[in-house]
């Protein structure tokens, strides 16, 4: 989701900011206007992030407008390795309603990744014989596309979960402790 509700005036100053870095005339441009659009925090939360790709999608017209508007879900997507190639299942993307009526838009649909073949190869290699899943992190703008962050992961269990849980805890009573004593 968007952080704020300016998220398409954001867009748009990354994309002049991108579109300065590309031209060579223009010496003070910046191609690092990355933005975020929805995090999975089930996927951090569930499974311990081995190794992060950053994939491309293939998606429609539709659903780009919809992704730049913040109406997407990855807590339901996974990804899955088939036929040599990577999709990923589950990433709903709901239409906007002023969508165009020749189009059937489908929310859930599979959706191809882009990846290259070099990682597609470790990928699969470590999927079907370590044991290892591949999950969805977030869904990211760079220099105008929208890019998926896939991780390689492998799952907690109930007593890792708690043991994240009580770490992330101390850390925040830690810093409440920190600003109490910095204010006094």
């Amino acid at each position: 989701m968007l952080i704020d509700g300016t998220g398409t005036e954001r867009f748009l100053q990354c994309e002049a900011a991108n579109q300065a870095a590309r031209d060579p005339a223009s010496a003070a441009g910046s191609s690092d206007c990355d933005m975020s659009i929805i995090q999975n925090k089930k996927a951090l939360h569930d499974f311990s992030i081995e190794e992060r790709f950053e994939a491309g999608l293939v998606l429609e017209g539709w659903e780009v407008k919809a992704i730049r508007a913040g109406r997407v879900q990855l807590k339901e997507g996974y990804v899955i390795v088939r036929n040599a190639e990577v999709y990923l299942i589950g990433m709903h993307v709901t239409p906007l309603p002023e969508a165009s009526k020749h189009v059937s838009p489908d929310p859930v649909r599979t959706r191809k990744l882009l990846l290259k073949a070099e990682e597609i190869r470790r990928l699969i290699g470590k999927v079907e014989r370590a044991g290892y899943t591949l999950v969805p992190l977030d869904l990211h703008y760079q220099r105008g596309r929208v890019k998926l962050s896939i991780g390689l992961a492998k799952g907690k269990k109930q007593h890792d979960k708690r043991a994240t849980e009580r770490d992330r805890e101390w850390k925040r009573e830690q810093q409440r402790l920190l600003k109490t004593t910095n204010k006094t």
